[in-house]
């Protein structure tokens, strides 16, 4: 065989590797897929349930969707995009990783029929994004902006987004509580500038989560304390702060120091002088008029005594994170030397006190002048709730923070989702060719969300899916599942909100996602050769692999 005008690609492959391409490439990528959906499914909506995942040997019971993917040991290379699609929503908006990864499924079990009869991904994908651009402008148009004239009413709507997100996780049956939560948590902050970090959230066993403590300032475990430390006061009201790096303990040297002395009294002078230092140290602190005396490093049991003396209060050995989050609350520095020391390194704060929560003690700063900033100390009868209840409180920390950002809200209870399928179902019948097929089995796949949730609550999903419809297309844009009367109504006056920003983020993720997946239609699994590392498995010419000869 001879090629003229041409010059064949080679490529060479290790030994052991294994490759596969084409249709039937793009229909493992999509089952796989499809595989990972049906995982999630059952965990969307109020009534969805919560997943057990033991990984070794620790046990998570969670029915959020980026946890869960998380967890799972994932194999399939197509299928971790689902992984990531749920990540990246995690990350950016905070709520509907479930939902992603379900709408990304569907597109691609909806497209999968049409790989079979042999079309084009390009095709495929072409459709895609123009639907998903079609909802998106939709969403925009249709979408609500949340006014604050008003303080009290502004509150009420951002509660309601708040609801909203907490309605399909484990802390739903006691949502108005944790709801003042997140939103007083997140209306203390700087509005303008709406940091999540700034929320410090502890975990303390034992009682239950309607005990959970909000802290208007910040809050941290009490730090290892030697002898001496009962005698310290535990109580104060405008306070001087000082935030140190400087170890405060007699100890033996680090390295193997050696010291050769001729008289006793040699060594009696070295004591002496290590005793010296120390105090000097400590002297300085007090001499700065600080009260409470913060370290990163230990403060040994001679500093803690000292202190007592002196009716000041000190906790060392503080973990990086909550020595940075009081440093920006307080105000003042982190000083790496006890000497020259001035007033505007010291910060305050309104109230200071130490407290007994469940089975631990913990310093509390309130009213802190210089960031806002709030702890939450989360109970719970188990590690595992504790858990679930931090990552359902970040979900709607997350909506909250958004819905003040970008002040727009639609419907939930599966009302956008309808209300796009019927627009683009609309728009499928005025154009011609295959396009009109993919953005109707498009607009049919959105349909997943409300007829999942039916699903999950047991409730006759075909029914109240053609009554949605119907009045869809009759105009009622925001009729959605109503689970309290297990059937339909207006969720914009049920006050069943979501960000717009969600919705869109979802749809644009979960999109590019399908599309990700359909247009790989080659797979090369190179498996590790060690004693042939340099072995030639396979040449190739182009797609027809074609062995020159």
């Amino acid at each position: 065989m001879s090629f003229r005008g041409q010059t064949p690609t080679i490529v060479v492959l290790k030994e052991g590797t294994d490759t596969s391409q084409g249709r039937g490439q793009i229909i493992s990528n999509i089952n796989a897929c499809v595989a990972i959906q049906d995982t999630l499914r059952a965990t969307l909506g109020p009534f969805g349930s919560d997943i057990l995942i033991v990984n070794n040997n620790k046990t998570t019971i969670s029915n959020d969707g980026a946890t869960i993917l998380k967890l799972l040991d994932v194999v399939h290379p197509a299928a971790k995009i689902l992984v990531d699609i749920s990540r990246s929503q995690d990350s950016e908006v905070g709520d509907g990783t479930t939902s992603v990864a379900l709408l990304a499924g569907e597109f691609l079990k909806e497209s999968k029929q049409f790989i079979e009869e042999g079309m084009s991904p390009t095709i495929i994908t072409k459709g895609f994004r123009k639907a998903c651009e079609l909802s998106c402008e939709k969403i925009k148009e249709l979408q609500v902006e949340l006014h604050n004239e008003d303080p009290v009413e502004f509150r009420e709507l951002l509660r309601k987004c708040a609801k909203t997100a907490m309605s399909s996780k484990i802390i739903h049956k006691n949502s108005d509580f944790f709801t003042e939560l997140v939103v007083d948590s997140v209306l203390t902050l700087d509005q303008d500038d709406l940091n999540e970090q700034l929320i410090g959230i502890k975990k303390v066993p034992g009682g239950s989560m309607t005990d959970t403590k909000f802290i208007k300032g910040v809050a941290f475990k009490k730090t290892f304390s030697y002898a001496g430390f009962e005698q310290q006061p535990k109580n104060f009201k405008n306070p001087k702060i000082l935030n140190l790096n400087v170890e405060l303990e007699l100890k033996a040297e680090k390295d193997n120091a050696e010291v050769r002395i001729d008289k006793i009294n040699d060594y009696q002078e070295i004591v002496d002088a290590e005793w010296k230092l120390i105090l000097q140290k400590l002297q300085a602190i007090v001499d700065t008029g600080a009260n409470i005396v913060l370290s990163k490093l230990p403060i040994g049991d001679l500093a803690t005594q000292f202190f007592a003396d002196r009716g000041i209060f000190c906790a060392g050995r503080v973990p990086q994170d909550d020595m940075n989050r009081v440093i920006l609350a307080v105000g003042g520095s982190i000083q790496t030397t006890c000497s020259d020391i001035t007033e505007h390194d010291l910060g305050t704060c309104e109230v200071f006190e130490e407290v007994q929560i469940g089975g631990e003690r913990y310093n509390l700063f309130e009213g802190c002048p210089k960031t806002k900033t709030v702890s939450l100390i989360l109970r719970g009868g188990a590690d595992q709730v504790i858990e679930e209840v931090e990552r359902s409180l970040h979900d709607a920390i997350m909506v909250v923070k958004r819905s003040i950002k970008n002040r727009f809200v639609v419907a939930g209870g599966g009302a956008i989702e309808m209300e796009l399928s019927k627009i683009l179902r609309t728009y499928s019948r005025t154009i011609p060719g295959k396009q009109q097929l993919i953005i109707s089995a498009f607009a049919k796949a959105l349909e997943i969300i409300p007829r999942q949730l039916c699903e999950n609550a047991g409730l006759d999903g075909t029914e109240l899916l053609n009554k949605l419809r119907s009045l869809h297309s009759k105009g009622e844009v925001w009729y959605g599942l109503d689970f309290e009367k297990e059937s339909i109504s207006n969720n914009f006056e049920k006050f069943i909100w979501e960000p717009s920003l969600v919705k869109i983020n979802a749809l644009q993720s979960a999109t590019e996602a399908a599309i990700l997946v359909l247009n790989v239609d080659e797979t090369i699994t190179n498996k590790a050769n060690e004693e042939q590392p340099n072995a030639a498995a396979a040449a190739m010419a182009g797609r027809g692999r074609g062995i020159p000869r």
